[in-house]
């Protein structure tokens, strides 16, 4: 559908200021000095031409609107410059055509040689309407690179949000709290795991302080920061929660945003109930290349109270979206949920 261009005072007066002098122009064409010489030429010719070459000004912007809509890429430029300028024309020739029916009518048109001033005025509109034409390519790139920045903008204060969100779930209370209790319960059952899950529990806060920062981790690195972060949630849960991984040797060299898993593990524990009888089972695997699907099985529980996995899964949406990626794709149906998650390739390995 056709959006209409929207007219504010300024761009309104600018158009009045443009459209008098063209006005004044083509009279001087068709009548010479007699314009200025004949009161009744000079105020009515004025009048109607105004009408018309201001009228015609809101059609030519209408059409380029719907020219910006039709061919808006960069590659169409030629394309809707040139079909622009042929339509531009046309019309041009239309509306001077009626410009000079009306004086015809109204008995203002000169006696005779007026097809020669035809010829004038139309070449002068054509001039204008090619100038149109580029300005209105110029304002189309100019809007969209205005649009773009401003988009950019947004984007880049969502990353940062993202960037606050990722470092509250780093230091999340609840997740160290509950790692240092199982942490006490091993110490006092189990000396060699406790050992164990100190030097796991060091690896998971090593990798969350030291990617803070950064932007983009191999997969291979996050599915080692993952084991660890399992063991440490493994500690816990026993036998209420599996990990299964699949991932082929080509898809960990690629590349994703640090914590990204964490992220959709949390959430997944966060959504649904664990037991051992019925565990949450939680798979990450190679996905045609481009991207890792997370699956888990759905086993909703009644929420309490407002957590911030929620924000942390929306903020990971964001930060692919920054980065001009695929977008994350999350498909749950009654049973399982999918959360397919895109690969990045070509980019400078990050060292973790």
């Amino acid at each position: 559908m056709l959006k209409l261009p929207q007219y504010s005072r300024k761009d309104l007066l600018m158009l009045f200021w443009a459209v008098l002098p063209l006005s004044l122009v083509i009279n001087f064409i068709i009548y010479e000095r007699g314009y200025v010489t004949q009161p009744r030429i000079l105020i009515f010719a004025t009048l109607i031409t105004f009408s018309v070459v201001g009228a015609s000004a809101l059609i030519y912007r209408t059409i380029g609107q719907a020219f910006r809509q039709r061919f808006p890429r960069d590659a169409d430029f030629f394309k809707r410059t040139m079909l622009l300028i042929f339509l531009f024309l046309l019309t041009s020739a239309l509306i001077i055509f009626g410009l000079f029916s009306i004086y015809g009518s109204v008995g203002l048109l000169p006696g005779s040689g007026y097809e020669n001033k035809f010829t004038w005025v139309y070449l002068l509109i054509g001039i204008v309407v090619i100038f149109f034409a580029f300005l209105n390519e110029g304002i189309f790139s100019f809007d969209r690179w205005k649009n773009e920045l401003e988009e950019t903008e947004n984007l880049k204060v969502a990353y940062k949000q993202s960037q606050l969100m990722g470092l509250k779930s780093q230091v999340n209370p609840h997740f160290l709290f509950n790692s240092l209790n199982s942490l006490s319960g091993l110490i006092q059952e189990d000396t060699a795991r406790a050992e164990k899950f100190l030097d796991e529990m060091s690896r998971v806060y090593r990798y969350m302080l030291r990617n803070e920062e950064t932007q983009l981790v191999t997969l291979a690195t996050e599915l080692q920061f993952i084991r660890s972060y399992f063991s440490l949630l493994k500690a816990r849960y026993n036998e209420a929660i599996e990990l299964h991984l699949d991932i082929t040797e080509e898809d960990k060299g690629k590349r994703l945003p640090p914590l990204s898993l964490q992220v959709i593990i949390e959430n997944a524990l966060f959504q649904n109930k664990t037991a051992r009888d019925s565990p949450l089972v939680i798979q990450i695997a190679s996905s045609e290349g481009e991207a890792i699907m997370i699956t888990n099985n759905v086993q909703r529980k009644v929420m309490t109270e407002i957590v911030e996995y929620e924000a942390g899964l929306d903020n990971l949406v964001k930060r692919y979206q920054l980065m001009n990626q695929l977008p994350v794709k999350i498909e749950e149906e009654a049973t399982v949920r999918r959360i397919w998650l895109p690969l990045i390739m070509n980019t400078e390995e990050v060292a973790v």
